[in-house]
């Protein structure tokens, strides 16, 4: 995690994004969005298994919210098999994905 205001912050969940786990990451994904010292956000979704609508939902929520404050917040490394959930929802119409973490987040 940086600190500097032109930098986003990095965050990589891991496993499964369910409704197990949902509300859990969208706070703590809030937290870092509405944090003063951060331009924006960005998930790095290399590591993420599994996503259900719940998952879904807490990514979509953390969205607006950086929307609201005029902060960037994008998707990095999502695996073709959770890229394909994006995609069957059209959500990959609203989400901004970066490829590669190596990308410079500014």
């Amino acid at each position: 995690m940086q600190s500097i205001q032109t930098a986003l912050t990095i965050v990589q969940p891991c496993g499964a994004l369910n409704a197990t786990n949902a509300y859990s990451l969208q706070t703590e994904l809030s937290e870092y969005i509405a944090a003063d010292n951060s331009a924006g956000l960005m998930v790095d979704m290399s590591g993420v298994e599994s996503l259900d609508s719940a998952g879904l939902v807490s990514l979509i929520s953390v969205l607006r919210m950086a929307r609201n404050l005029s902060k960037r917040f994008c998707l990095c490394s999502v695996p073709p098999s959770i890229r394909i959930v994006f995609e069957l929802t059209q959500l990959d119409q609203v989400f901004e994905f970066v490829d590669e973490l190596s990308v410079k987040a500014a």
